[in-house]
């Protein structure tokens, strides 16, 4: 069991050269929001943008479209409905925060699964859609991210006791399927196949809605700067709440928001890389 801190997260972090582009950062895709919804699609995308990562495109439904270029004129804009999906030009994709687990949803999520050859994130829907289809389990590629909560976790893989009763179960999981799970709590657990990562940063004020939905976009964000998927579950996870320590300073927990905790992300890279 390794435990996170800043020392280890600053020996992960690639330096980012002073002569480079875009290019060199990859193009992350967010597949993420519904009507109702687009608020986690916007955290996610935002908490994307704010990870260093080169390109970032936002896959949405045509008729909330307007709310990405409004919030976020940073992003690229792929419209959900009617697209031949070509994946491959993109280095990382994160699917499932606010997506819906309607029959679209669906084909879109197992197009992605069955077709996508590079670095994977599924988070919220995306893993709701595949509790309640759990062949699906057994499709994933290997070393994908998942990153459930204790009750989507409980939906996947049974009802438990506690969070040690999960980690046991994450251990056996992330082997029998080769994923690596980001188990998320008050103490998040990172397990791969091979190794147990805890997490040492974060504060309670971070238990609210879109938490989860940031943690989705910066991680995708590492994996499509070519991170490791372990290394990219790491250091977003590290960074998060490094963020939201930070933010705590100047918010309590109870009025902190996560768009807080985003425009934090830039305080915490530079006290790493000290």
């Amino acid at each position: 069991m390794i435990k996170l801190t800043k020392k280890y997260i600053k020996s992960q972090l690639y330096k980012r050269e002073v002569f480079s582009e875009k290019s060199e950062y990859g193009h992350a895709l967010i597949i993420a929001g519904k009507k109702g919804y687009m608020g986690a699609a916007v955290i996610a995308t935002k908490a994307a943008i704010r990870s260093g990562v080169g390109l970032v495109t936002v896959c949405v439904p045509a008729n909330e479209r307007v709310i990405i270029q409004t919030c976020i004129p940073e992003a690229m804009l792929l419209i959900r409905e009617g697209n031949e999906y070509n994946f491959d030009k993109f280095s990382a994709i994160g699917i499932g925060p606010g997506l819906g687990t309607d029959k679209v949803s669906q084909e879109l999520l197992l197009s992605v699964i069955t077709h996508y050859k590079k670095p994977l994130l599924l988070d919220a829907d995306g893993l709701n859609i595949i509790s309640n289809n759990k062949n699906i389990l057994s499709e994933i590629p290997s070393e994908t991210i998942i990153t459930p909560h204790c009750r989507e976790f409980d939906r996947l893989f049974g009802i438990h006791k506690n969070n040690d009763d999960r980690i046991k179960t994450a251990i056996i999981k992330a082997k029998k399927y080769n994923l690596i799970i980001v188990l998320k709590s008050h103490c998040t657990a990172i397990v791969s196949p091979e190794q147990l990562f805890y997490n040492t940063t974060g504060n309670s004020g971070l238990a609210k809605g879109g938490s989860g939905d940031a943690l989705s976009g910066i991680i995708t964000s590492f994996l499509a700067q070519g991170y490791s998927p372990i290394t990219a579950a790491n250091l977003g996870v590290f960074i998060h709440g490094f963020a939201a320590d930070i933010t705590i300073k100047y918010e309590s927990m109870e009025s902190m928001l996560i768009s807080d905790v985003i425009n934090n992300f830039g305080k915490a890279f530079k006290k790493i890389r000290k």
